[in-house]
């Protein structure tokens, strides 16, 4: 978590999640628990395996992200949290309760006030103003007309819409859309927030300044965040727990600053192998305890390694002390460990086809 905060409760629990697609999905679990795979699951049984034993802890205040390739099950994940997808075994718990227990009516409730979804294609009404999209969840809930518009105004000027309420979506950049999808979210006073590739349309910039726009409002709002997304860096950068899916199944989970420097799977160190490292890895994930000597400077924990390689001017004979937020004295940098940790470790696939 990018804050030392202590006292973390567990939001969302997902316990033993299995989804398998097909007409009699329940007749071929035990197949799956037995460990039949996803291509012989289809061959053999004409179904297809979505989800598998999938036990995840979503902390309240977090970003968790969810990321993988296309097909490996993020997005039928994230519609399991609010029932938009029904598992074919297992435990989704919210706040303690098991949303498989609960009724269309407190289903309906949970969606409306607990849970906010943004999505990939904005999902705008065309023939409403950017006031009414955005306070949309608002006007299903009921409340009058100069509350609705007025909670609105104000998260549309925190997303920096302010004077656009009386315009059409057809009318903003892809961009401004997304900010309307994102006040939409705000404006419910949701719990969490499941975002679905929410910034993947965006061209590169504007994805950049989204997730910085994120960052920003999460330090202040602390929601409980899903997010999904097919892209590393984007996940490197928004998580504060990550989990990475191939077919269906969790292949490593934890803070990804971990998952970076100790990848535990041939797939992951594929993935992680074209990182940007100095840009991503912070100077918490190499420092050594703190220690006594001379020091050319202090760094926060927080800082990349870009940015100190820039202060250093490359010399790798220094050394730097570490605060943490509080300026507090927390470790040592030496630069020598620095270098170290930008060369990635050879993949399996790679050492692989270099000794063979």
């Amino acid at each position: 978590m990018r804050g030392e905060d202590m006292t973390q409760t567990t939001k969302v629990s997902l316990r033993g999640l299995y989804k398998i697609f097909g007409n009699d999905d329940k007749s071929v679990l035990p197949h799956v628990k037995a460990g039949m795979g996803k291509e012989e699951l289809l061959t053999t049984h004409k179904h297809v395996l979505g989800l598998r034993d999938i036990n995840v802890e979503m902390q309240s205040g977090e970003i968790t992200v969810v990321m993988g390739l296309s097909g490996s099950g993020k997005s039928t994940l994230i519609r399991h949290l609010n029932r938009l997808i029904e598992p074919t075994d297992g435990e989704i718990l919210v706040d303690g309760v098991d949303v498989m227990n609960l009724s269309t009516t407190d289903l309906r409730q949970m969606r409306q006030n607990k849970m906010s979804m943004v999505f990939q294609k904005f999902a705008l009404l065309p023939h409403r103003t950017v006031l009414q999209n955005a306070a949309m969840a608002l006007d299903i809930k009921g409340l009058p007309t100069e509350e609705q518009e007025q909670e609105a105004k104000n998260w549309l000027a925190r997303v920096g819409l302010g004077g656009f309420e009386n315009h059409y979506p057809a009318q903003l950049s892809g961009g401004m859309q997304q900010r309307v999808g994102i006040a939409r979210a705000l404006t419910s006073n949701s719990d969490i927030m499941l975002m679905d590739e929410a910034f993947s349309a965006l061209d590169p910039l504007i994805r950049t300044d989204m997730q910085d726009l994120l960052l920003e409002l999460q330090v202040e709002l602390k929601k409980t965040i899903i997010f999904i997304t097919h892209d590393l860096d984007e996940a490197l950068k928004l998580a504060d727990h990550l989990v990475i899916l191939k077919d269906g199944a969790v292949v490593q989970q934890g803070e990804p600053q971990g998952i970076l420097m100790n990848p535990t799977d041939p797939y992951i160190e594929d993935f992680v192998s074209d990182i940007n490292r100095a840009r991503v890895l912070r100077v918490r994930s190499v420092m050594q305890p703190l220690s006594e000597g001379q020091f050319a400077g202090d760094v926060q924990a927080n800082d990349n390694l870009e940015s100190l390689i820039a202060a250093s001017g490359g010399d790798t004979a220094l050394r730097y002390r570490v605060l943490d937020d509080t300026n507090k004295p927390v470790g040592t940098l030496d630069m020598r460990d620095l270098v170290k940790a930008l060369v990635p470790r050879i993949s399996s696939s790679e050492a692989g086809t270099r000794y063979h």
